[in-house]
């Protein structure tokens, strides 16, 4: 008695909006940490929780933002065959970028031109 296995094939949008949108957080994240260290007006709109100056601000909206982008993509790759392979470079090129804005001597470098 043999059965025949054939694979489900599930739809990849899902999967790649949790991936774009992991992404797009981090960048938002390293893009509101170089605003609010370069810009002071900005780094006083972000502070929400003074003991932790603009940090609470620059996390909160960095996750509503992930959240919003995770939402969306997912609503409208919902059942749909993405390109995978493109998701994960744009996420992986966000998140080399984020991480460049949040280490202070590549911080300190961008905010001297």
């Amino acid at each position: 008695m043999s059965a025949e296995h054939q694979p489900i094939g599930l739809p990849t949008g899902p999967g790649a909006a949790a991936i774009l949108a992991a992404g797009i957080g981090s960048l938002a994240l390293g893009v509101f940490s170089f605003a609010g260290d370069a810009v002071p007006a900005i780094n006083r709109a972000f502070i929400f929780w003074q003991p932790s100056g603009a940090l609470s601000g620059v996390t909160i909206t960095a996750i509503v933002i992930w959240l919003v982008s995770w939402f969306g993509l997912s609503r409208r790759w919902a059942g749909r065959d993405v390109a995978l392979g493109t998701v994960n470079v744009a996420a992986f090129v966000m998140l080399v970028v984020a991480l460049l804005l949040t280490f202070p001597p590549f911080m300190d470098l961008l905010q001297e031109i």
